[in-house]
């Protein structure tokens, strides 16, 4: 029976791995970055590319460009002609200086490319933000029109010192009448008309007050 229940004993008991099992791999930690893969391709930078080919699509577009390479291949082809002849590494009909000129214009022109679209990329960009641009100044102008078309109207509502004066004379008048209705104080039967507010400016509205 003791054999029994030792054998039962290490059944229950959990196995662990041993030998080359035995080393568990790493987890990945998610609060840390991966590391970056190794390329066999060697990096670059598109922008630092990109700006390099702009120098250079400048420098092609220049006059000094065209002075200096004149100048080279005069000196090529004069060196080439009236050099001795073990000197001479291109003889005519400069085959090798036509094959420079090629490689050059065929580099020059992808340069170019890259160039202007980067150019056009930028020149879409301030066009969007100079709509945006104006977008914005036409909402602020119109919303500063139907201010002061607001502005206009609540100032036409407004009463002035003229037009009070005027309302506060004719209530005079108005009472004035009433009592000379009921008995005056003159022997003509009511009071002279009297002006208990003069109006020391034109009549009309008073353009001070608004």
């Amino acid at each position: 029976m003791a054999p029994e229940r030792e054998s039962t004993r290490e059944g229950s008991r959990e196995r662990t791995p041993s030998g080359a099992t035995a080393t568990t791999r790493p987890r990945a930690r998610l609060d840390q970055p991966r590391p970056p893969r190794r390329r066999l391709l060697p990096e670059w930078d598109p922008e630092a590319f990109g700006r390099l080919s702009e120098r250079i699509a400048r420098f092609l577009g220049t006059g000094r460009f065209i002075v200096w390479m004149t100048v080279v291949i005069i000196v090529w082809v004069l060196w080439n002609v009236f050099a001795p002849h073990d000197l001479r590494f291109d003889n005519y009909p400069f085959i090798f200086l036509t094959l420079m000129l090629s490689l050059q214009a065929s580099y020059a022109a992808p340069l170019i490319l890259l160039a202007q679209n980067r150019q056009a990329d930028r020149d879409r960009v301030n066009l969007e933000q100079d709509r945006k641009q104006n977008e914005r100044s036409i909402a602020d102008t119109e919303y500063l029109t139907r201010e002061v078309a607001a502005l206009r109207m609540g100032l036409g509502e407004v009463a002035t010192r003229d037009w009070i004066r005027n309302e506060l004379q004719d209530m005079l008048k108005e009472l004035d009448g009433r009592h000379n209705g009921h008995g005056g104080h003159d022997g003509h039967g009511g009071r002279e008309g009297k002006v208990v507010f003069p109006a020391d400016r034109s009549p009309g509205r008073d353009t001070d007050d608004r």
